[in-house]
Order: C-alpha cells, then structure tokens, then sequence
C-alpha cells in the first residue's frame, strides 16, 4: 500500500499555493434533459453563457464549480440513449469550455456522462477539472453508485467500486480515492452521495476541498457534516428549478447548493431553487498553515472495519453492463451478500 499517498505524521502532500486565499464560484444551473443532439448543444451554450455571467461585473471567481450534468441532464434512459448524451475527455464540449477558461483566467470543474475509448462499452459518470491554462488536469470518477435501494430499478453507469481491480491495476491504488494537488489548494471532486467513510479517507490523503455534484436532491446534513466532521471545506452544486417541458416537476429536487467552511458553517446557501451563482472566500495558506489530517482513533474501529462485508462486492461491472435501469434491477437482484431480514 505505499503506493498511495498518505502519510503518517499529521500532515500531507501539497504543491506550491498560487495565492494566499482565493474565491470559489458554485453555479446552481437547470439540469435539462437533453432529448437530441441540438438540445445538448443548448445546455452546453447555456453553460458557457453562465460563465460569461460569472464575470460580467468585473473580475469573477478563482474557480467555477457545475453540478453533475449540465451538458446532457439526467432522465431514465437506456444505455443506449445515454451513451449518445455522453461526451468524451477531452473533446468538442471540453474544448470550448477550456476557452472560457483561458478567457477568464480560471479554474472550472463540472460533471458528465463520458465515453472513453479505454473503457468500451463502459458508461462512466465523471467529474473534470480544467484549469486557466484550458489544461484538463483532474478526471474523477464517480466512486460508487447506491444499490438495492431504488424501487424496480438500479443505476448502470460504470463507477470505481465496478470495476475495481482493473481500475488499480490501470492507475494504480491511489487514483481510488484521488486528491488532486493543484495550486489553489488539494481538491476533490465526487458525485457520491451518502458515504462519509468516503470523505473521511480523502481528508485523510489531504484533501482541503471537497466539490460535490448532485442532480435532483441531497441531504444537507450529509454535505454540511463533511466538512464539520474533516475540518475541511466542502461545496455543493445541485440543479435549479427545471425546464417547465421536461418529464420532471420544475421544483423536482431543486436547489441547496452552499459552500461550507472547515467548522461546518454556510460561507454561502444554502441557496433556493433558482438558477444562482454562490461565493466564498478559500483562505488557503492561512487554512494549511494550521490544517492536520482527521485526528482519528483507528485502533479503536479497526478490528469491526476489517470484519464488516460490504452488501455488494466490487467488479460486478466487469463481466456485464446492463442496458438500462431495469436490467440493472434485475441483473443485481441476486447479487447481495447480506442476508434477508426474517419476518417479524
């Protein structure tokens, strides 16, 4: 294992800090599902059009964070349907918004459905980061879908926990859980939702912070304690209110998004439901000067961590993609390792 960066002494692998503090930018866009191709291209020139307003009233935020998918949405799709909403990494939708980045002299994260030619007939739900340079400098991936939780139905898209092995072995453990050491900070970028043992073990490899992307609802406690619970900032970037045409109610889990600091307080939101740009300031080299990794008593949970079985186990995504949420219902429905509840 040391081959993943982490340390035993208090502290954390670092690069130089461009700035002592810098202001980070929450967009809370429409999340639109795109039903072709030149509604896509529209959620896109929206995207890019939200930038610009970013900067509209003189110099803008350091960094511009988007929710999980505001070039395609999200709708109940096949496989099929969602693989032609995906963009690949790097590509046409990257490349224009490396321009704006360039333009505006930032950094700019979002999330998206991705092709990529070294996964066929994989789906993958990945968070990029581009920085002023137009440079895409992060790609991380979804960590984990929830299972057996959805009624009569199951997400298909590929994520870490699905392909595990093979993932190590391509980038090696430490793009497992990665942290990306950039000059404004250690940031890490997840889609994943309810899974504080997750940010626990990023804090842990020196991640100050967390960016997350949802579509269509999260709990509040859940991003809030994050950072209360890490000593670490933590955002979040959800959906505003949706498009009056689309299959959802407008309000359907709109939202939320908020940047909150190190104790757990909103620096910024929580927001409400409109399309809204949240920011905060990020006094970094202030911040690291006194920042530890999570004081945590391991000995004490070690021996129940090293028994505990997980509900599903990793690569089930290896040997089968199901086509559509049904079919990836149905292909998990025996694959739990837990044992069914007895009838009271």
């Amino acid at each position: 294992m040391n081959d993943i960066d982490i340390t035993g002494d208090g502290g954390y692998s670092t690069v130089e800090l461009a700035k002592d503090e810098w202001t980070l930018g929450v967009v809370q866009s429409r999340v639109h599902p795109a039903a072709n191709d030149a509604e896509q291209k529209a959620n896109l020139t929206h995207m890019l059009h939200l930038i610009d307003n970013a900067f509209h009233y003189g110099h803008g935020p350091d960094f511009l964070m988007f929710h999980e998918f505001p070039i395609s949405g999200w709708d109940s799709w096949t496989r099929a349907e969602a693989e032609r909403r995906a963009i690949e990494v790097p590509g046409p939708e990257t490349q224009q918004i490396s321009a704006k980045a360039r333009q505006y002299g930032c950094y700019i994260s979002f999330g998206a459905y991705v092709r990529d030619p070294d996964w066929p007939g994989h789906l993958l739900s990945i968070t990029t980061l581009i920085d002023p340079d137009g440079e895409i400098i992060a790609k991380h991936w979804k960590a984990r879908n929830v299972k057996g939780v959805f009624p009569g139905f199951e997400l298909f898209t590929t994520t870490v926990y699905d392909v595990l092995d093979e993932y190590i072995e391509r980038y090696g453990a430490d793009a497992v859980l990665p942290v990306a050491r950039t000059p404004l900070g250690n940031i890490s970028m997840s889609s994943t939702q309810l899974e504080p043992e997750l940010y626990r073990a990023l804090a842990m490899k020196g991640a100050e912070i967390v960016l997350r992307t949802v579509t269509g609802s999260f709990y509040e406690v859940d991003v809030r304690s994050t950072a209360l619970h890490n000593g670490i900032y933590c955002a979040v970037a959800n959906n505003s209110l949706l498009l009056p045409e689309g299959p959802f109610f407008q309000d359907t889990g709109a939202g939320g998004s908020a940047i909150y600091s190190p104790d757990g307080e909103p620096l910024a939101g929580p927001a409400d439901k409109f399309e809204a740009l949240l920011t905060a300031r990020i006094p970094i080299r202030r911040y690291r000067a006194r920042h530890r990794q999570p004081d945590i008593h391991l000995d004490l949970i070690r021996p129940v961590f090293s028994r505990y079985v997980s509900r599903y186990e990793p690569n089930l995504f290896s040997r089968y993609q199901p086509d559509d949420l049904a079919d990836a219902a149905a292909y998990l429905a025996d694959k739990s390792r837990w044992a069914t509840p007895s009838p009271k």
